[in-house]
């Protein structure tokens, strides 16, 4: 009698991209699923604290119970386990709350942006659960640039929109103001990439074929 083949593992699927979006999570239920050692854990606790969120932590998650998060309006799951997030994922759809599953972006329906904070300012990157990674190492670069330098640029630029809303009373007339007051600051980016990349591009780069004669 001839085996049946073994089933095929259906392969990730991921968006094309993620939608960004900015949430307001003031006085909302949301549920952290991690344990207490968790550096992820630890970051998302205080992240969703700062933004005003009434926040649940469920550390011993191996006793999880359906109840736990059944009023949750956000739900972020940081074990790297499958079952765990399979079973979030089951919750999520039956009870209608947003669920992250850290680095298993197929089971959950946001994917985390790395933040840079600088002053009122807010930079978020994200990969798209492509490389959390990479997204971790922009973050860094540009929390690096914008030192207190840039946080005392803007809050400049903050003082010079009170006055000019002050003394200019067309709209048009503030807003070319504070454009005039922004010329000359200016961004540089550079990348490095790692090798083995560096080689498949020269791999597959065109060639010039000969001239004829």
């Amino acid at each position: 009698m001839r085996a049946s083949a073994a089933p095929r593992m259906a392969e990730e699927v991921l968006p094309p991209a993620f939608y960004p979006v900015s949430l307001n999570l003031v006085g909302r239920k949301c549920v952290i699923v991690g344990a207490a050692d968790d550096r992820e854990a630890v970051e998302k606790d205080h992240a969703l604290r700062e933004v005003g969120a009434d926040v649940t932590w469920i550390q011993d998650y191996e006793h999880l119970r359906d109840e736990d998060v059944a009023d949750a309006y956000f739900v972020i799951a940081t074990p790297q386990e499958e079952p765990i997030a399979i079973r979030l994922r089951a919750l999520a759809d039956k009870h209608k709350f947003l669920l992250c599953a850290i680095d298993q972006p197929k089971h959950g329906f946001v994917a985390m942006a790395a933040i840079v904070k600088a002053g009122p300012a807010r930079i978020a990157i994200s990969t798209g659960g492509v490389s959390p990674r990479v997204g971790g190492k922009l973050r860094a670069a540009l929390q690096g640039a914008l030192d207190e330098t840039f946080t005392r640029f803007l809050d400049c630029l903050a003082n010079q929109r009170r006055r000019n809303k002050a003394v200019l009373t067309e709209s048009a007339d503030r807003r070319a103001t504070m454009m005039k007051a922004a010329e000359g600051f200016e961004v540089e980016v550079t990348f490095r990439y790692p090798t083995w990349f560096t080689d498949e591009l020269q791999e597959f780069a065109p060639r010039l074929l000969p001239k004829k004669d």
